[in-house]
């Protein structure tokens, strides 16, 4: 029993330390794999332990020492207590994506999903496994709370609110942007070649609830880096579905004006193929009955956006002659289209 109580009392000195020390920046992966193996150890002490009344006396106890041995030297140490041993892969996930001295490749692991992490001896099986218990977790707590579910999976969501997490802790270190500058472009680096996912976990980010100042912060300081990154920002709309674009110009003005800038500019650059009787994008798969179809989930969100581009159009469909005939503008045939 003395060793469960050192090896209990150790955990908890190891989230102090994964929350609030800079020593993380030094771990690589076998470290990181080490903690989250001590962290599941803590989970089956409180499931082997949970219903029994002595030793998990003795337990409490153990953790109401430590924690007030590392309030003494940490006064910023948040307590542990018994049912928390329960969960604590999801905490060590948190106090690590709070502490701005992460490493990038430490967060990659975290990130993906789909990486299987060799860590022989370690008993840590892989990435996977943690997330999945941490999107349950989260799942149910959304359940119980009533969320409305949206459209970019569990793994993203949950990614998403990471993502919001990690930039606040950024945003905070100086109130210069430059932080989470960097920040960004390490994930930008990470997702190489998985931009689809990059654009759900994006999406996610920018629909989870801005309860706070610092959530606001974090999810306007991410609309402004997608207006510089125009390449993530034409795959979202691209790529993501119309529902989801919708809830995103619904709740964000600046990514509805993105969102309409580019799908004009889509517009813009089309030619008439007359051997196919279309509207063809040289450079782009994007049609014109998707950009048709965009435009109106834009105006469903938006309706006040409805009236101010069909002025536009038909301004622009009058500098390309007025003419009322399929193929001359695209501006006449998009506000025809409209009025079907």
């Amino acid at each position: 029993m003395e060793a469960v109580l050192k090896n209990v009392s150790s955990t908890v000195e190891l989230l102090t330390v994964s929350a609030l020390s800079g020593e993380v920046s030094q771990w690589g992966e076998q470290a990181a794999s080490r903690a989250f193996h001590w962290a599941r150890y803590c989970e089956q002490i409180h499931a082997r332990f949970h219903s029994n009344p002595p030793i998990r006396g003795v337990l409490e106890k153990q953790l109401q020492l430590t924690n007030h041995r590392l309030r003494e030297a940490l006064p910023e140490h948040k307590a542990v207590y018994f049912r928390d041993l329960g969960r604590c892969q999801d905490l060590l996930l948190l106090c690590l994506l709070n502490n701005s001295a992460l490493p990038s490749s430490i967060m990659k692991m975290l990130f993906d999903t789909r990486m299987s992490v060799n860590a022989t001896g370690s008993g840590y099986e892989d990435v996977r496994g943690l997330c999945s218990q941490i999107i349950q977790y989260k799942s149910a707590c959304k359940v119980l709370h009533h969320l409305e579910p949206r459209t970019v999976g569990a793994d993203a969501e949950v990614q998403g609110e990471m993502l919001m997490e990690r930039l606040g802790s950024e945003l905070s270190r100086s109130g210069h942007p430059r932080w989470a500058e960097d920040f960004m472009s390490s994930v930008l680096q990470e997702f190489e070649g998985t931009a689809e996912h990059l654009c759900l976990v994006t999406a996610a980010a920018l629909l989870t609830a801005a309860d706070s100042a610092t959530q606001t912060a974090s999810q306007d300081f991410l609309l402004d880096w997608l207006q510089s990154r125009h390449v993530v920002l034409q795959h979202m709309c691209s790529e993501l579905p119309s529902k989801l674009l919708a809830d995103l110009a619904k709740r964000h003005q600046k990514f509805r004006d993105g969102f309409c800038s580019f799908l004009k500019k889509l517009a813009s650059e089309m030619e008439y193929r007359i051997n196919e009787g279309e509207w063809i994008h040289t450079d782009s798969a994007v049609s014109f009955q998707k950009v048709t179809q965009d435009l109106q989930t834009l105006f469903e969100a938006c309706p006040s956006l409805r009236t101010e581009t069909e002025e536009e159009f038909n301004a622009l469909k009058i500098a390309d002659g007025d003419f009322d005939v399929r193929g001359l503008s695209v501006w006449g045939d998009l506000l025809m289209a409209f009025s079907k």
